[in-house]
């Protein structure tokens, strides 16, 4: 299994674009603030159902996919998983504000194709097709990549 340090550095190949990786620095956490929502937007009666929990704020589907996420954030790094974590709460948070407002589904996937829409001009400026083309664990690398320059983590 590749390091954090490995996979971010292979995420960086093709982000050396001064405007490339400044669309990226708001469009992937803009992404992953819309899975959560569009997640968070899946009926979760299931949910309530299974756990006996009835605070949407807890149990919605946007919770549930934590799991895996930071099973595989946790196998490369606690730090990471930290942060990760910490931007995730605050995506539920938000989300969950933000559908007190607006229909957070249309909202949602708004916010998802506008942000993708612009990475990719991105990737046309950079010459460089994006990394989950060739891995798709790379659709979860980039969070970790923006959060490491914020940070400047050395794990």
């Amino acid at each position: 299994m590749q390091t954090l340090q490995q996979l971010l550095d292979k995420y960086a190949e093709s982000h050396q674009n001064r405007t490339n990786k400044i669309i990226h620095y708001f469009c992937v956490p803009a992404i992953f603030f819309s899975i959560v929502g569009l997640l968070m937007s899946i009926p979760s009666g299931l949910i309530s159902t299974f756990t006996g929990i009835q605070n949407p704020l807890i149990a919605n589907w946007g919770v549930v996919s934590l799991i895996p996420m930071m099973i595989f954030y946790l196998r490369l790094s606690l730090k990471m998983t930290v942060l990760i974590l910490s931007f995730t709460i605050l995506c539920i948070l938000g989300n969950f504000q933000l559908g007190i407002y607006l229909n957070l589904l249309q909202a949602s996937l708004g916010i998802f194709v506008v942000a993708w829409i612009v990475q990719f001009y991105g990737h046309k400026i950079e010459g460089k097709k994006p990394s989950f083309l060739d891995d798709i664990k790379f659709l979860l690398v980039g969070p970790a990549w923006i959060l490491d320059h914020i940070f400047k983590s050395k794990n």
